[in-house]
């Protein structure tokens, strides 16, 4: 499969009206439009951006080479049982060079060199050796880079297509033209073997891009992140690792006004590759930040990554989604809500029920003691118990209640001044209605018995 970048110039509908033609010069242009936009082409970037669409491309297969003439080789052969046929991998892929924001011409042929040649005409996919030949030959043979410098030769020959150069005796067109045209040509009709030089993987990730312009809201920074997110999805499948913390940079203005970028970090509850589940974290975080100053330019840190472990498929799967699902929701949450808002239980070891448990930040690693009781407790526990009415020496809450459960009696406190003395009882209303009441044991000072609500059951 080979990628070709598409060289194309866009005129917008007020160009075209006022004269602007492809071809002319800078100059012309100005004379017609006075404020139209013009860009220098600039040859070390479009190197860059060729090597950004390669590194997304590995998610696809490790064998990814960087040619000539703008041009990517992806060897996709393991591939195809994976993602569905080739179909759908030409379909992934177009998604992902659109998402990273340029064109391309894609072709698929049974050899690497004639996938190229292909892509130089636009024709899409040529499967099957014999239809490769056949199709190759119809081609201009200027399409080959090897021959275009004896171009003239191959005119006064007569020739036009690549089967015309083909009917020529090898032997002649070596002598005259050297050994690399014939090579070229073999690699590209499957006679003899390809050699690339495959995309090497650093060892770490680290990407950067410079915006458009000079952006002050944070959610117009999504669709350069986004570019940064699909070259770190192919660096993460071509080392099969899993992503577990990330960190945007966000570079604001340098020079005498120049402040520190502004950091994001991601966390993720459960390691990940995936594309969407990154980015949908990532829109959340900055759609929660506020920046001091215009951005620049973005940076995309993959700081911990572990092995990635693939998906288990069960013969019968958890209702409600599997744990890898609810993990991702919770790290929606707080992407969304801010780690502060998104809160879990954590048991401690203390026999109080005010202080039996503690509410920390979901993402908080630290271990929870399991609670110290084994009878039934609520789930609502109110803030400050509520003390009850007695009505014929029996504890009145709307109405009468009955006492449906042994006693727990807790004592504990006196070694931080905050001694309580307990006896706890699941209670009954007539309505069917559960409470968990206690009662204050008498002391020595007073022998009143005191009754008090201190939680309800669903």
């Amino acid at each position: 499969m080979v990628l070709e970048r598409d060289k194309v110039i866009v005129l917008d509908q007020a160009a075209r009206e006022a004269g602007v033609m492809v071809g002319m010069k800078r100059g012309g242009v100005t004379t017609l439009a006075a404020d139209a936009l013009t860009y220098d082409r600039s040859p070390m970037r479009e190197v860059e951006m060729q090597r950004e669409v390669a590194f997304a491309l590995l998610r696809f297969s490790p064998q990814v080479a960087v040619r000539e003439e703008e041009t990517i080789l992806v060897d996709v052969t393991a591939s195809l049982r994976l993602f569905g046929g080739i179909r759908q991998v030409c379909r992934q892929i177009r998604e992902i060079v659109n998402a990273i924001g340029v064109t391309a011409r894609m072709s698929v042929a049974p050899t690497g060199q004639g996938a190229w040649l292909l892509a130089k005409r636009g024709r899409r996919r040529v499967l099957k050796m014999g239809s490769l030949e056949r199709t190759l030959g119809q081609l201009p043979f200027l399409v080959v880079p090897e021959v275009r410098s004896f171009a003239d030769w191959f005119n006064g020959l007569g020739c036009r297509v690549l089967n015309d150069v083909r009917r020529l005796p090898r032997a002649g067109l070596k002598k005259r033209c050297g050994v690399d045209l014939l090579n070229s040509l073999d690699r590209a009709y499957g006679l003899s073997p390809e050699l690339y030089e495959w995309l090497e993987l650093p060892p770490s990730f680290s990407a950067r891009t410079e915006l458009p312009d000079r952006v002050e809201h944070a959610e117009a920074i999504l669709f350069s992140a986004r570019r940064l997110i699909v070259q770190l999805c192919g660096w993460l499948s071509a080392q099969q690792l899993a992503l577990t913390q990330a960190t945007i940079t966000l570079e604001h203005e340098r020079g005498r006004q120049a402040i520190e970028p502004t950091l994001i970090d991601i966390a993720l509850a459960e390691p990940t590759w995936h594309e969407e589940h990154l980015v949908r974290l990532l829109k959340e975080r900055l759609g929660r930040i506020e920046l001091e100053a215009a951005v620049i330019a973005v940076r995309l840190t993959a700081s911990k990554v572990e092995s990635a472990e693939p998906p288990s498929d069960s013969l019968f799967p958890d209702p409600g989604g599997s744990a890898q699902d609810h993990n991702r929701l919770i790290e929606l949450l707080v992407a969304r809500l801010g780690a502060e808002n998104v809160l879990r239980p954590a048991p401690t070891s203390d026999h109080r029920p005010e202080h039996a448990n503690q509410w920390v930040p979901v993402q908080n690693t630290t271990k929870a003691c399991p609670p110290p009781a084994e009878l039934p407790r609520p789930t609502w526990l109110l803030d400050t118990p509520v003390r009850l009415m007695i009505k014929h020496h029996r504890p009145f809450y709307g109405s009468p209640l009955k006492l449906v459960s042994t006693g727990e009696r807790i004592e504990a406190g006196w070694y931080d001044g905050q001694l309580v003395t307990r006896d706890y009882y699941v209670a009954e209303a007539t309505d069917k209605s559960c409470y968990w009441i206690y009662r204050e044991r008498p002391s020595v000072t007073t022998e009143e018995v005191r009754w008090f609500l201190h939680g309800l059951f669903g």
